[in-house]
């Protein structure tokens, strides 16, 4: 294993720097020049759980409006490298840049607010609100959070129509195909330009992965949103336009998902 490079001096982004310019509707804008901009880049990236060392030298890059994928087998660091992206877990070494400016100083509420959206594994609804309440805690990271915004955007009932339908049930009474259908639409309120999906497709029927699929792609395709995801369905895993296969913390191919070979599928996608 290469020498990890110690961290480059860099001032951290502030909040209000990172939410840039607003919109016509005064909300920031998102990155609209899809494939030409960096969103995310992550240099160097170690990261330890006390003495374990868990990731180790990991680089990627999220363009706008890219798909982005990890794969690997379970325990390789997928879900650490995505906690770590939106400041749940800190590195040791390494650098965290989203619209190219360093990140790592600040907090998970500060991302969020700076234009990172995190639906991560297991989905973490609240059970006990409704699908609106928690839809409304979507809008904390927008600018002045909640006191300031209780307008849910129509467009997530488009994506994701059964929502409306049951805007006063319990979050813990939906299937577990419309609580990930829930979170995403959470994430998505925040005004997100990089979203980070950890494995929505898991334990969900077939009839709704498709639609969590297509859901995805819309999301690209109309607002130029960036996504990140942990993946196992090698049919979800080929919607993305590039891939990066881990293996014991580290970063061992990558590459366009129209090359990815059945090598690469049956090392690291079957179980």
């Amino acid at each position: 294993m290469r020498e990890a490079e110690p961290m480059r001096e860099a001032e951290p982004m502030s909040e209000a720097e990172l939410l840039g310019k607003p919109g016509l509707d005064g909300k920031p804008e998102l990155i609209r020049d899809v494939g030409t901009s960096t969103v995310l880049q992550v240099r160097g990236l170690n990261v330890y759980y006390g003495e374990s060392h868990i990731l180790r030298d990991v680089d990627l890059t999220v363009k706008s409006g890219q798909m982005v994928c990890l794969i690997g087998r379970n325990g390789v660091g997928k879900t650490t490298l995505l906690k770590t992206v939106m400041g749940l877990l800190r590195q040791r070494m390494g650098e965290v840049e989203l619209a190219g400016r360093e990140v790592s100083g600040l907090p998970p509420h500060g991302r969020a607010r700076g234009g990172i959206g995190y639906v991560p594994q297991g989905r973490e609804i609240i059970a006990q609100l409704t699908v609106r309440e928690n839809l409304l805690l979507g809008l904390e990271a927008l600018p002045g959070g909640l006191s300031r915004n209780r307008h849910i955007d129509p467009v997530v009932f488009e994506l994701f129509p059964i929502l409306e339908t049951f805007l006063n049930r319990r979050g813990g009474d939906l299937s577990g195909g419309q609580q990930q259908q829930l979170a995403i639409a959470r994430a998505l309120l925040g005004k997100p330009r990089l979203l980070l999906l950890d494995e929505p497709t898991e334990g969900i029927q077939p009839s709704v992965v498709l639609d969590i699929e297509r859901a995805v792609r819309r999301i690209i395709q109309t607002t130029g949103i960036s996504v990140l995801l942990v993946e196992q369905h090698l049919h979800f895993v080929r919607q993305a336009d590039w891939y990066y296969a881990m293996q014991k913390g580290g970063v061992v191919a990558s590459g366009p998902t129209t090359e990815l070979s059945k090598e690469v599928v049956d090392r690291f996608l079957s179980v």
